[in-house]
């Protein structure tokens, strides 16, 4: 009846298919004006003056914004660390300064975006250049140049594990596996660039409709930058075409804010819309962290790992944004899914004048899983071991103690779904162990061609749900059920966004579920600060967990004011997380989450020989998803995973030379095309109820990116022999592994 656990129609398929939905660069409202950012294109500098004569002086334009018109020029989610405009006559300390080239200076707002494009052009900026710091090795020296001189490092995050005895984990191991790991920058490349309106709205409200994450978040640093009460802004959220993390962070809601604010101080009360080109998308919103990971591993010659130790270096760019949370899980996740008696981690965010790095659908999981699950492999080949015979021995199991000193929550389903995923790409159990045995479909996808070498590969990781680490985790929702004798409609409030993972439907799903009412009679209200209480964000795998959880509380309650003969009967319920606390500072001891997700994945490759191409041909993914309450969108989760990962680890090279970027079209930064996908994805959809999840329920659109990395360098050492460090395994890099191309 409630078609939960259903693939049902998605409630925004025929609007986004048709055209007739609305994301914020398709919205225009009566007398509107159109607004530009001067960005520094300068990595490093200070704003010595501003010049906007000759910009004012154009026809057409109504005003142009600098620093000096920023009532509290800072922003930034964990610290306020970046000016909302960047130059003179701040009222903070050193907000004169740019430290990335997509750092804002000035707003022109005119009749046109023609008219504004060429006043900006006309703004004379006499910059001060700074030494530029782009390496964060170097940038960490005691002596290097503070990109923030009210810090007395630019070492803005280090955090630390230390379990058991590290030296005496060592001198147990028979076997010992060193490497130094790199992993790339990558751009989010939604299909809709950062776009929106500012406006004064019918309460007197400074407005913004604008694609985000979490609405009152960028409701409460607008509030901030403006120094206005919460209940003076207002932001709503229209369709919005994809995030992956990329808008957690400001990018135009503080600027269209101050724009309709300071023209509605002039008396002047028209809208401002602004849409960003894709270059300025490029340089302007933050991307994946890039990290430098050094670490050894030891194991017994029976296949137990003694211990674990890890030096990671993430780049964060010119300022913090999500860095030490993105940092938080890498130093969890980098001791991969195992038992390990003896860790000792040590991770550090760093300053550059890089463009900043935040969330990216992982969190800091991609990069550690690269790393862990590739030592994993090398010691597999060491001690002469399968892969998964190994991991077995080692895995992850309901009670273990994780390297923070503290158990797994309940519900640990890792044993059942890598056994799951290695059974379906070929592995067998024998009286010795777990072994790939013959594999008819890797035979049949094996090429004619000689230079053609084919390869299999398997990698496992774990991803956390919710923000964790201590931090106050809610979700409010607020449910009406009318009617008279019987329901005639289910009204759910609920302020979390669709980023087009299909949210919204779920939502519907559940309270349908929850009432016990067919979906047809659910309406959503969503995603605008007015009417809307505090859901969090759509990111760290936790939307469905919490609002699941929280849209339950208010239909539960609802549904006891109905049946108490309440008309309208409505409820409000706000669900809290269970509890998680912050890093030991010292020894890194703490409760970290309170659930997660648990994947496996086997890749087979090929690997031309000749050309250095490797093409993805299969890709088998089983991810515990607790209870699909969508089947066909978890599976879309799992392919569109699969697909980004892919462009991560083969194809996207993002570069960036002295703080400016050399890729910032989609023609020199490469995504995948429907022709660049994996031939055949298989989701293994599997179903261990989490105990504390909304009907089992566990949040999981990040979890098929974690292991993809290392399971296809997997495969391609099994085709080549070559192990890689690291990626994206670019056909120049193949060829130059191959002896093929001189080495740089």
């Amino acid at each position: 009846m409630s078609q939960s656990g259903e693939s049902v129609k998605r409630l925004d398929a025929i609007g986004k298919v048709t055209g007739k939905t609305l994301f914020p660069g398709d919205i225009n409202l009566p007398n509107q004006t159109m607004m530009k950012i001067l960005f520094a294109n300068r990595p490093h500098a200070i704003v010595r003056s501003i010049d906007t004569s000759q910009a004012e002086a154009i026809p057409g334009v109504i005003a142009v914004l600098t620093a000096k018109d920023v009532p509290v020029n800072e922003y930034g989610l964990g610290v306020f660390d970046q000016p909302v405009l960047c130059g003179p006559g701040s009222n903070k300390p050193y907000a004169d300064r740019v430290r990335f080239i997509g750092d804002q200076v000035a707003l022109v707002i005119a009749e046109t975006e023609a008219i504004a494009s060429r006043a900006r052009d006309l703004i004379v900026v006499e910059y001060e250049e700074l030494p530029v710091v782009t390496d964060p090795e170097l940038a960490m020296k005691p002596d290097a140049l503070l990109l923030h001189p009210e810090r007395d490092s630019n070492v803005f995050c280090h955090h630390r594990i230390r379990k058991g005895d590290i030296e005496s984990g060592f001198t147990q191991a028979d076997v010992i596996v060193e490497g130094e790991y790199h992993t790339p920058s990558q751009e989010h490349a939604y299909l809709e660039p950062e776009a929106g309106l500012g406006y004064i709205d019918e309460e007197g409200r400074v407005t913004v409709q604008v694609a985000g994450q979490w609405a009152h978040e960028d409701q409460e640093q607008i509030a901030h930058a403006l120094d206005l009460p919460l209940d003076r802004v207002r932001v709503i959220y229209p369709a919005i075409g994809g995030a992956f993390g990329g808008r957690e962070d400001m990018s135009v809601q503080i600027v269209l804010a101050l724009a309709a604010l300071k023209m509605h101080e002039q008396g002047i009360n028209r809208p401002v819309k602004i849409i960003w080109s894709r270059e300025e998308s490029i340089i302007g919103h933050h991307k994946r962290h890039p990290f430098i990971i050094r670490t050894r591993w030891g194991a017994t010659k029976e296949g137990k790992i003694t211990a674990v130790e890890v030096e990671m270096i993430a780049d964060g760019g010119g300022y913090v944004y999500t860095s030490p949370k993105v940092l938080g899980n890498a130093t969890l996740l980098c001791s991969g899914v195992y038992e390990v008696p003896n860790v000792k981690v040590d991770a550090y965010g760093v300053y550059t004048n890089n463009i900043p790095n935040g969330a990216f659908r992982g969190f800091g999981g991609p990069q550690a899983a690269f790393a862990a699950e590739t030592q994993m492999n090398r010691l597999a080949e060491k001690l002469n071991m399968d892969a998964f015979e190994l991991r077995m021995r080692n895995i992850f199991k309901e009670g273990s103690i994780l390297s923070v000193g503290t158990p797994l929550p309940p519900g640990v389903s890792m044993p059942q779904v890598v056994k799951a995923c290695a059974e379906a790409g070929g592995w067998v159990e024998t009286e010795q162990g777990w072994k790939a045995g013959y594999d008819k479909k890797s035979e049949a996808l094996r090429p004619a061609s000689d230079s053609i070498k084919t390869g299999k590969g398997f990698a496992c990781s774990y991803k956390n749900i919710g923000f964790s680490y201590g931090a106050p985790e809610h979700c409010w929702a607020t449910v009406e059920i009318h009617g008279e004798e019987d329901i005639d409609q289910v009204v759910v409030y609920h302020a979390g966004a669709d980023v087009g993972q299909g949210a919204h439907t779920v939502f519907a799903q559940m309270a349908a579920k929850a009432i016990g009412v067919p979906i047809e009679k659910v309406k959503l209200v969503v995603s605008d600060t007015a009417v809307t209480d505090n859901s969090g964000s759509t990111s760290a795998s936790r939307l469905t967990f919490m609002a699941g959880n929280s849209i339950k509380g208010a239909c539960e309650e609802a549904l006891e004011m109905w049946k108490a003969e309440e008309r309208p009967a409505i409820a409000s319920y706000k669900y809290r997380s269970p509890r998680t606390t912050p890093f030991d500072p010292e020894t890194g001891f703490c409760e970290p989450n309170f659930a997660y997700g648990y994947v496996a994945q086997v890749a087979r490759v090929a690997v031309d020989t000749e050309t250095g191409h490797v093409r993805v041909l299969d890709v088998i993914s089983a991810d515990d998803v607790g209870y699909a309450i969508n089947p066909q969108q978890v599976k879309g989760q799992i392919e569109g995973a699969v697909v980004q990962a892919t462009g991560y680890t083969i194809l996207e090279n993002f570069i960036q030379k002295e703080g400016y970027v050399q890729t910032q079209h989609l023609s020199t930064y490469l995504i995948p095309t429907v022709l660049d996908v994996p031939e055949n994805v298989q989701s293994l959809i599997l179903e261990y109820p989490d105990p504390r999840g909304p009907w089992g329920a566990r949040g999981m659109a990040e979890m098929p990116f974690l292991p993809y990395a290392p399971a296809i360098i997997a495969a391609v050492h099994d085709a080549i022999g070559i192990w890689f460090h690291e990626f994206p395994l670019t056909p120049e890099k193949i060829l130059r592994a191959l002896g093929k191309l001189p080495v740089k």
